[in-house]
C-alpha cells in the first residue's frame, strides 16, 4: 500500500460516524438494487419459461408471413431433412410438428355451433416440448395422433353445454377448399390459465387433422424446445442458416408472443427508473458527506499545501478515500443481496389466493416472484452505483485541486 493510500486508510476512520454512515447509504443501495433487479430478472425468466413451456415452444419453423397472417396456404411439407437438421442440434430438447386451423364445433344433442382454433398435434413428441399436455382438467389426453378423439378447453366445453364422452361434429374449410366434416368423442379437457385456449382450442390427432383440412403431409409449423433461454439466439441462427434457400423462417418466443415481450419490456423500464433514483438519492448523500468533509478539513489541506504536497497527490488521497468506503459498501452490499436472492430462489414469494395473484393470472402471468443469482446482475448495479459515487465527488474534489495554500490556512 502506497504512503497515499495508507492515509486515505486512515483519514476515513478519523470520523467513524460519517464514514459508517456514508458506508450504509452505499451498501443500502447496492443491495437494494441488486435484489430488486434480480427479482425483476428471475420473475421474468420464470415467466418466459412457463409461456414457452406451456405452448408456443422456444423457437418455432414457419413458413414466411404465417406469423401475420396464418392460413392453410401457408403450409408446407414436414421432409425427413427438418428432421435431421433438428436432431444436429445439441442444445435440443424435443421438437414436434403441428396443424393449426379454423372451423367450427356441434353437438348432435344441441343445435349450438361455436367457432374453434382446430390444432392437429403428436401426443408422445408433445410430452418433450410443451406441459400444455399435462394440463388435463377433466377425463384423458388422446394417445393416437390418428384416432377420432378430442381434447378440448375446459371453458369451451362449459359453453358447449357437453360432457366428457359426448360425441361432437367438426366443420372446416379444408386446404383444398372444400369443406371437411368429422365426428369426434370428446375423451377430456385442459385448463392451460390461458384464456383463448381454454375457450376455443381443440386438440386432435395430427394425422386425423391432416385428414380433416386435407393437409396431407403438410403441417403450419415445428414447434421446438430447447434446454436454456440463453441457448436461443445461436440455435436460431444455426437453423435459419440450415434452412436457406428454403421459405421457412425461425421464429423467437419474442417473435411469436410480442405482447408478452412488450409487457416484460415496459414493466423492465419502470424498474429501471426506479434503481436510477435510488442510485441518484444515495450519490446525493456521498456529495453531501463528502462536501462536509472536505470543508472542515479545508486548514489541513491548506497546511499540507504549504508543506509542499501538490494538489495532483491531495486530490489522488481524496480520491482513495471514497474508493475505500464505496468499495467496503459494495462489498456489504452485494453479500446481503446475495443472502436475500439466494433465499428467494428457494422459497419464492407466491400469490395465492390474493388479489395480486387473480391480476397476475389474468394477465397470463404465474402469481409468484422469483429471483436469480446472475452474475451480471451484481456486476452491473455495482458498477452503476460505483461511477455515481464517484462522479458525485468531482466537484468537492475539484475545488480542493483549485484550493491554494494561503486560503485554506485561512478558512473559517
Amino acid at each position: 500500500m502506497s504512503l497515499l493510500q495508507h492515509l486515505a486508510w486512515r483519514n476515513i476512520w478519523r470520523n467513524k460516524r460519517r464514514s459508517f454512515i456514508t458506508v450504509l447509504a452505499v451498501t443500502f443501495a447496492v443491495m437494494l438494487s441488486v435484489a430488486m433487479r434480480s427479482l425483476q430478472m428471475g420473475t421474468y425468466d420464470v415467466n418466459i419459461k412457463r409461456a414457452v413451456g406451456l405452448f408456443s415452444g422456444y423457437l418455432q419453423i414457419q413458413k414466411v408471413g404465417y406469423q401475420k397472417n396464418p392460413s392453410l396456404r401457408k403450409g408446407f411439407p414436414y421432409t425427413p431433412q427438418i428432421t435431421k437438421i433438428l436432431k444436429a442440434i445439441p442444445a435440443m430438447k424435443g421438437f414436434t410438428p403441428r396443424l393449426i386451423g379454423d372451423g367450427l364445433i356441434s353437438s348432435p344433442e344441441d343445435s349450438t355451433s361455436l367457432g374453434v382454433a382446430i390444432i392437429g398435434l403428436v401426443p408422445q413428441q408433445e410430452r418433450r416440448v410443451a406441459s400444455l399436455i399435462t394440463k388435463v382438467n377433466q377425463g384423458r389426453f388422446f394417445q393416437s395422433d390418428s384416432s377420432n378423439e378430442i381434447v378440448i378447453g375446459y371453458k369451451l366445453l362449459k359453453n358447449l353445454k357437453a360432457e366428457i364422452g359426448d360425441e361432437v361434429v367438426i366443420l372446416a374449410q379444408a386446404f383444398d377448399g372444400s369443406l371437411g366434416n368429422l365426428k369426434f368423442k370428446i375423451v377430456g379437457t385442459v385448463k392451460s390459465g390461458v384464456g383463448d385456449l381454454d375457450r376455443s382450442a381443440v386438440f386432435m390427432g395430427l394425422s386425423t387433422c391432416q385428414d380433416l383440412l386435407s393437409m396431407y403431409g403438410r403441417i403450419t409449423m415445428v414447434v421446438i424446445a430447447l434446454n436454456d433461454l440463453n441457448d436461443i439466439p445461436p440455435v436460431q441462427k444455426r437453423l435459419q442458416q440450415a434452412l436457406q434457400g428454403t421459405d421457412l423462417v425461425v421464429l423467437n418466443w419474442a417473435e411469436i408472443m410480442p405482447e408478452l415481450k412488450q409487457a416484460i419490456e415496459m414493466d423492465n423500464i419502470g424498474g429501471i427508473l426506479f434503481l436510477a433514483i435510488l442510485v441518484i438519492v444515495v450519490a446525493f448523500g456521498i456529495l453531501n458527506t463528502m462536501l462536509m468533509s472536505i470543508q472542515e478539513r479545508y486548514r489541513e489541506f491548506g497546511i499540507v499545501l504549504a508543506l509542499g504536497m501538490p494538489n495532483r497527490k491531495l486530490v489522488i488521497m481524496l480520491l482513495w478515500e471514497i474508493l475505500f468506503i464505496v468499495i467496503i459498501g459494495l462489498i456489504l452490499g452485494n453479500l446481503f443481496a446475495f443472502g436475500i436472492n439466494d433465499y428467494i430462489v428457494h422459497h419464492p414469494i407466491i400469490f395465492s389466493g390474493s388479489q395480486y395473484g387473480d391480476i397476475y393470472e389474468e394477465y397470463g402471468f404465474l402469481p409468484r416472484l422469483d429471483s436469480t443469482l446472475r452474475l451480471s446482475i451484481f456486476l452491473h448495479s455495482s458498477l452503476a452505483v460505483l461511477i455515481i459515487s464517484v462522479g458525485a465527488v468531482l466537484y468537492p474534489v475539484y475545488k480542493v485541486f483549485k484550493l491554494e495554500p494561503l486560503k485554506g490556512i485561512r478558512y473559517t
